[in-house]
């Protein structure tokens, strides 16, 4: 709950200064029009060659539609985006920490088990980082019980593994969902304006319905952008996931085989 709320705050921050600062840089805009002709003309006047650059660049055309587009809507998709990034960064930064070269890790516990024996293999597994150390760990417990115990310990805990790598998934295939449905709802709303503007004037006018159809569909290009950059996220996510999952599956299947012939050994 803690994580959630620090991710709330600071995707708030993030989102509602990116849309005062470009609202506030629009009303400078607006407010000297006049002024900035005046300069270009004057400019172009005295030296036709020193006219100004008309070509905008990346990032001042990305700002201009974000405004275009009505920046309190926007602002949502914007936080949609935010959080979404927030959650995938997070879970790339665990399933990362979480991985774990199970190659390596079988060979060091079977020859600990052969040297050392359980106490010394349970502190190998709880001084490894990663699910598959844990599993281990939590087989290597119940050893005096019986191999059977040992079995269902892992395929237990192996099931409580698998939902701690897949939670956080939910939250993201849910943005992924809402910043498409979010630019449609702009796209009914921008179309109802700008009829509203057509009833308003009384008459069809190209320039009212061009305008109203830009705003309305600006919003559904961005809610399809954030769309586009979430789901690749959420591939990766579920890749290493799936990466994991096969991991612990196989060395579970060789960690029950070695404790098996420790056992007839011993």
């Amino acid at each position: 709950m803690k994580k959630l709320i620090a991710l709330l705050t600071v995707a708030g921050f993030l989102t509602f200064g990116i849309s005062n600062a470009l609202l506030a840089q629009e009303e400078t805009q607006t407010e000297q029009p006049v002024q900035t002709e005046q300069v270009v003309e004057t400019a172009a006047q005295t030296n036709p060659l020193a006219a100004p650059k008309t070509d905008a660049t990346f990032h001042e055309v990305l700002k201009k539609q974000f405004i275009d587009g009505g920046w309190e809507f926007m602002s949502i998709i914007l936080l949609i985006l935010v959080l979404g990034l927030a959650v995938s960064i997070e879970r790339i930064i665990y399933l990362t920490l979480s991985t774990t070269n199970t190659k390596k890790l079988l060979a060091e516990l079977e020859a600990t088990l052969n040297k050392g024996g359980i106490e010394k293999a349970k502190d190998l597994c709880r001084d490894t980082r990663g699910p598959v150390a844990s599993i281990f760990y939590q087989g290597l417990m119940r050893y005096n019980e019986g191999l059977e115990e040992v079995e269902k310990a892992v395929v237990s805990y192996g099931s409580v593994m698998t939902g701690n790598l897949e939670s956080g998934a939910s939250w993201i295939s849910l943005f992924i969902a809402l910043g498409p449905m979010l630019g449609f709802m702009g796209t009914v709303i921008g179309m109802i304006a700008a009829f509203d503007a057509i009833a308003a004037a009384g008459d069809i006018s190209p320039t009212v319905v061009a305008g109203g159809m830009k705003v309305a569909l600006l919003t559904t290009v961005f809610g399809l952008i954030v769309a586009v950059i979430l789901q690749i996220a959420y591939n990766f996510i579920l890749n290493k996931i799936e990466g994991i999952v096969n991991d612990m599956e196989d060395s579970s299947i060789t960690f029950m085989d070695m404790l098996h012939a420790y056992s007839k050994k011993n």
